[in-house]
């Protein structure tokens, strides 16, 4: 991908393009929300449709001229209800967190009550926090994962569910590294006649490919982000049967949003197209067995892993009991010196803060994209391990710079 034409009005920006493709090329992505999306994705990000405006639906379109986007964003439904089986998808929102606030808007009225998973034990802003228009609107308690196996305690979501009498009940996480059992947590919001929000967005590819269960069809809501396992144009998504769909629609536009990106909605058709490609599936697959490997290797290396391990595309790393005094933040910025990109992250039980927390988060999806297998991302889980064991060592962190260098020459990623 070249960027010749904005070299030749802003030199500046092109330098900065190159620069963050050569960083892509060069280092190993491995924040867990991240992926590389196909140059056909990218072209079509950046296509005219850029230029148009498109407030509505399809065949309801708020301006003229709507002809060909209505064929883009309708491509989009089509792909996205096959993919995933839902009876009714709405492609227009711009994030995964607007997506949820479009459920929200749909589903319940300001200052109803939200209980969801705690943002330290590896839920999401946009369940509830109180820095978040959720936590600012809605009444929000939450639920914890159970502090000696790192997995959701059910039991306490239930009896938590009981006393607090939500309105919706969100599942679905950004740093839990187990399947989650949609139809438990159903069951949880059925018995107290709560909606039951799943929000996929870390999973929407693995569940797209059969690789974890899918909350399609047992939740009144699923939401999602288009641009992490799904490897699709960058934004979010909603699924629900036909009981809300109105609603949500109206949620969506005009509730939270003017017009769509319909240049997202494009890159979003092209990548569920690809999705639709059984390699997709074996792609899926193979990004839930490098994490597995990533983990056994972490894991023989001597750090704690929360939960014991994953089932997903990600694992997450408590450094306290084998680095008590190391941080996430030091272990990040070290380990991006050497040119494996990940993220600090908190952890259950956290004792530091959300800036400088105790573990780190390491995801397989994009190093998947780039073609590695078992036994390159054992490999990587030495090379973090090393940094771990020595994240001020300039002498180590330039040999595994060295070795990421090599990796990065042999799994190619854009030309």
């Amino acid at each position: 991908m070249r960027f010749d034409t904005v070299r030749e009005t802003d030199p500046a920006v092109a330098d900065a393009l190159d620069a963050e493709r050569e960083r892509q090329n060069d280092t190993l992505a491995m924040i867990a929300s991240e992926n590389h999306a196909s140059p056909a994705v990218m072209e079509a990000q950046g296509s005219a449709l850029t230029n148009k405006y498109a407030e509505g639906y399809p065949g309801e379109r708020y301006y003229g001229g709507c002809a060909h986007a209505d064929e883009v964003e309708e491509l989009a439904i089509e792909r996205a209800t096959e993919l995933w089986g839902a009876d009714h998808v709405n492609v227009q929102p711009h994030s995964g967190s607007q997506a949820n606030m479009g459920v929200y808007l749909a589903l319940l009225e300001p200052g109803d009550r939200i209980l969801s998973l705690d943002l330290t034990h590896g839920g999401h802003l946009s369940h509830g926090h109180p820095a978040n228009f959720a936590g600012q609107i809605y009444d929000v308690e939450q639920y914890e994962v159970d502090p000696e196996t790192g997995y959701v305690d059910y039991e306490g979501l239930a009896a938590t569910a009981e006393t607090f009498d939500p309105d919706i009940v969100v599942s679905g996480y950004s740093a839990y590294p187990r399947e989650v059992d949609f139809e438990r947590i159903q069951a949880v919001a059925d018995d107290v006649g709560a909606y039951h929000l799943a929000d996929i967005a870390h999973i929407t590819g693995l569940v797209a490919a059969g690789v974890h269960e899918s909350p399609v069809g047992v939740a009144d809501a699923v939401t999602g982000s288009t641009h992490k396992t799904i490897r699709s144009g960058r934004g979010g998504i909603i699924m629900c049967d036909e009981e809300h769909a109105d609603a949500v629609d109206k949620a969506v536009f005009p509730g939270t949003q003017g017009g769509p990106l319909m240049h997202n909605v494009a890159g979003k058709a092209v990548g569920f197209a690809e999705a639709l490609d059984p390699a997709f599936d074996a792609y899926a697959e193979q990004t839930v067995a490098n994490a597995r490997a990533l983990a056994d290797q972490l894991q023989a290396r001597g750090l704690d892993l929360v939960s014991g391990g994953t089932d997903t595309h990600l694992v997450l790393v408590d450094l306290r009991p084998s680095h008590p005094d190391t941080t996430g933040k030091e272990v990040e910025t070290a380990l991006e010196d050497a040119g494996i990109v990940l993220n600090a992250n908190t952890v259950p039980g956290e004792t530091r803060s959300a800036f400088n927390p105790s573990g780190i988060r390491a995801g397989t999806p994009a190093l998947t994209t780039r073609g590695f297998t078992e036994s390159a991302c054992r490999e990587v889980a030495d090379l973090i391990a090393d940094v771990v064991d020595a994240p001020h060592d300039e002498a180590v962190v330039r040999a595994v710079s060295e070795r990421v260098d090599e990796l990065t020459d042999e799994y190619t990623l854009y030309d």
